[in-house]
């Protein structure tokens, strides 16, 4: 037990002893305010209540940050409360002692600070205190306030900003988890220390106006007394209470100007990175140039006649002096520095100046100022649980992992806009209005509303932006109202569904393979003999493109091991790995039945676009007439249109020699459309078709 209290430090039932000290002392000023002191001890204590302000500014002269006397604010209120204590107790002894008041420190400034006696001495000491009310009230404190205003809400604004460059600094590798952890608490102390200096800097402010009160109550109460109660004429009285009363108001807003010097120079310094003694001699000695003309100044000054050239002259050769030496020093100092750069390059010279490569994000959100407290973790942080939740359903739906998402800040941006890219480029973006839903007409509103007319970034459809207020009403019309969040998190879906063959790199194939080699080393090994990873890649390519998933890639690689030997075609390979998932397919397109209702093509169609197959180095694609393509195009986009009213998915059901063909020939005019080949139609599906598609003269 005695070892634990050894290393734990001294303890008891009411705490370590600093703890049970500090309480002590709290509780005793307090208890001062109501309890009369003895002479001697308020001596005692107005000696410790100076001493504590000089302690108070020196550690504050001595501290390298802020945060560093991160109990300041707490300070000062016991500083502040434990000076008004004093206050009281003196006026109480003054007024009940009179003449008979011994205090030797209040008599000490009433006459020797003051420096003479008499009615004079009453003049200067009342002018000397109402000056330093002044110069506290009016300079220091007043500034002290509104500097931590101003850093308080600055720092604030600041936090969400210098949150996304610790988590952008430990995504890129350049801090540990540990690291992130220390700059995370050092920011929330440094928010929570100008938030309470911004309401603690009051006190200062409150303790100048009670001191000036408790002062004209000692001069007019005294005097009352004095005259009322001890008998004492007029001028006796006067002279009594104002002497007291004047020692009292020094002593006591002597150690206030400490403090609140104290105050203004620790809020003044929130960007410093040494003591107020090291920033000061660093940044006074960077130039010697100001003191060589501060000299000349000087020594010009002195020429004119009235001035006092005794005093301008040795303080002009001082300068000079301090001049020539700081210019002497930095000369070596520079060429030292030249030195240490020449040994360092002797190493490299032939070394380049700039990584050849700049590496590029897979995946990017940038954000404009305005659209940061969707990121901030101190209000909720919506928008960053959503992306995890995307990367989650994208691997369940795709079976593709999307790599981390890098979510940063850029100026460029317009305050209320946002951008996706992928590998740097530009993919899609929109603007958000912080506050206010987004109102999406479904085609079933009942009643339009009024609001700023916009359009929903992901699918472009028509909206319009309305306050918290009509929110309820914008619901009740019929309207899909979707939050700022969810506006970009459903952009982002849609990005990555719609690009999530560009975001599949052969990084990533390689990768997926490796992991898939733990328990199906066969299978990858099998296909991986007969195909390089680039045709692999490509193959799972074409397939994300048709929005394909790729989470069963056991079947997919099983379909390659089979017809890798045989043919190294990526676009054959592409169309025997999708029959290889077949049942996936027509579980997506048909419905809870297992009805799969299609669209076939005319046979004369379909041969004309088989007989339009080109080859070109980026693969196979139909070359259909231009007329015929048009006419091809307007009698699918009917047909298709015919079934969406039915509400049903269009699906187009072709051979297997044309369904890539077809495929190709509507990927720019109907991205979305989905073409099925016979082959991968399983037995328990049952087929309908619903229309089918033909063309004048197709012939």
């Amino acid at each position: 037990m005695a070892d634990a209290r050894s290393l734990l430090g001294t303890t008891s039932l009411f705490g370590s002893k600093s703890d049970l000290a500090i309480a002590s002392a709290v509780i005793a000023v307090i208890i001062m305010l109501i309890v009369p002191l003895p002479t001697m001890l308020l001596d005692a204590l107005m000696a410790m209540n100076l001493v504590l302000a000089l302690l108070i500014l020196l550690i504050v002269l001595y501290t390298k940050k802020a945060t560093d006397f991160s109990s300041f604010p707490t300070v000062l209120l016991v500083s502040t409360v434990f000076g008004l204590a004093l206050n009281v107790s003196s006026t109480r002894l003054i007024l009940t002692q009179g003449e008979a008041f011994n205090g030797r420190m209040i008599q000490a400034f009433s006459s020797f600070v003051v420096g003479s006696g008499g009615t004079e001495g009453l003049v200067v000491g009342f002018v000397i205190f109402i000056v330093i009310i002044a110069v506290q009230a009016v300079v220091i404190t007043k500034g002290s306030t509104r500097i931590s205003e101003v850093a308080a809400r600055f720092t604030l604004d600041a936090l969400p900003g210098k949150q996304m460059a610790i988590e952008a600094a430990f995504n890129a590798g350049a801090i540990t988890e540990e690291e992130s952890i220390a700059r995370k608490d050092d920011l929330q102390k440094e928010v929570n220390f100008y938030g309470a200096m911004d309401g603690s800097s009051k006190f200062i402010s409150g303790n100048v106006k009670v001191g000036i009160l408790i002062t004209v109550v000692n001069i007019l109460g005294g005097i009352i007394i004095g005259t009322a109660i001890h008998n004492e004429d007029i001028s006796t009285a006067i002279g009594t209470y104002i002497k007291f009363s004047i020692g009292d108001g020094l002593i006591s807003q002597v150690p206030a100007l400490l403090v609140s010097t104290a105050t203004g120079i620790i809020v003044t310094r929130s960007v410093s990175e040494g003591t107020l003694g090291e920033d000061v001699s660093r940044e006074f000695s960077q130039d010697a140039r100001i003191y060589w003309i501060g000299a000349a100044v000087l020594l010009g000054f002195a020429l004119l006649p009235g001035f006092p050239w005794y005093v301008l002259v040795p303080m002009s050769l001082l300068l000079g002096v301090v001049a020539f030496r700081l210019g002497r020093k930095k000369k070596r100092e520079f060429e030292a520095d030249m030195e240490r750069a020449r040994e360092k390059e002797k190493p490299k010279e032939k070394a380049a100046e700039m990584s050849p490569i700049v590496p590029l994000d897979s995946l990017s959100l940038e954000l404009g100022y305005g659209l940061i407290p969707l990121v901030d973790k101190d209000k909720g942080a919506e928008l960053l649980e959503r992306v995890q939740r995307i990367r989650r359903e994208s691997a369940l739906d795709f079976g593709l992992v999307i790599p981390m998402i890098r979510i940063i800040d850029n100026m460029r941006l317009e305050p209320s806009e946002y951008c996706l890219k992928i590998k740097g480029v530009d993919v899609g973006r929109g603007k958000i209005r912080m506050g206010y839903y987004m109102c999406i007409n479904p085609g079933n509103v009942k009643e339009e509303i009024s609001g700023e007319k916009t359009r929903e970034p992901a699918f472009g459809l028509p909206a319009v932006w309305v306050g918290e207020d009509r929110r309820d009403e914008a619901e009740r019309a019929g309207y899909t109202v979707v939050d700022p969040p969810s506006i970009i998190a459903t952009h982002l879906t849609e990005i990555i569904r719609r690009h999530a063959a560009e975001i599949l790199g052969r990084q990533e194939t390689a990768e997926i393979l490796e992991a898939l080699k733990k328990d199906y080393p066969a299978v990858v090994e099998e296909a991986q003999k007969s195909l390089s990873l680039g045709e692999v890649q490509k193959v799972v390519q074409n397939l994300l493109r048709e929005q394909v998933s790729i989470r069963n890639m056991t079947a997919i690689l099983e379909a390659l091991a089979d017809y890798g030997p045989v043919t190294r075609d990526v676009q054959f390979l592409t169309e025997k790995a999708r029959q290889a998932l077949g049942r996936q397919l027509c579980l997506q397109y048909s419905d809870s039945e297992k009805v799969l209702r299609v669209l076939t093509v005319e046979h004369s169609l379909e041969q004309k676009i088989i007989d339009s197959k080109v080859e070109t180095n980026s693969g196979i694609i139909s070359a259909l007439a231009p007329d015929l393509q048009n006419a091809w195009i307007k009698a699918l986009s009917r047909a298709v249109m015919a079934v969406r009213e039915n509400g049903w998915l269009p699906v187009v059901l072709c051979s297997e020699a044309a369904r890539f063909l077809v495929k190709s020939s509507t990927f720019r005019e109907l991205p979305e459309l989905a073409v099925l080949s016979v082959p991968e139609i399983v037995n328990d599906i049952t087929v309908e078709a619903v229309g089918e598609i033909k063309v004048e003269n197709a012939a």
